[in-house]
C-alpha cells in the first residue's frame, strides 16, 4: 500500500543543511520515493505554522519507506540535518480505495 512520509522542518542552520540537501536525492532516489512537496511557505488556513520547511514524500510501501530511513546511507546524511534543523516527521499509510 502507498506511504507516505511528512516532515516538518525548522532550520536553524542554512549552510550545514545544505550538505544534507546536497546527498539527498542520490540516496532517496535509490528507495523508490517520489517527492511529491517541498514548500518554505505553505498557505495556513487553521493554527500556526512555524516550520521553515513542510516536505512529503511518497513510497510504495511503509517496507520502502522504513528501509530508506533505516539505510546507513541515509543516517549518515541526516547527521547534517539533526545539527541543522528540529524536525518532526512522520510515516502515514495510504488510504484503500473503494472498490
Amino acid at each position: 500500500m502507498t506511504t507516505y512520509v511528512t516532515a516538518q522542518i525548522t532550520i536553524h542552520d542554512r549552510e550545514k543543511y545544505a550538505q544534507y540537501e546536497e546527498g539527498f536525492m542520490e540516496v532517496f532516489s535509490r528507495y523508490d520515493g517520489k517527492m511529491l512537496a517541498v514548500d518554505e511557505a505553505p498557505k495556513v488556513w487553521e493554527g500556526q505554522w512555524s516550520y521553515t520547511r513542510t516536505v512529503l514524500i511518497e513510497f510504495p510501501s511503509a517496507q520502502a519507506a522504513e528501509a530508506w530511513y533505516g539505510s546507513a546511507e541515509y543516517q549518515q546524511l541526516a547527521t547534517h540535518r539533526w545539527a541543522a534543523s528540529a524536525a518532526n516527521i512522520a510515516l502515514l499509510e495510504g488510504v484503500v480505495p473503494p472498490t
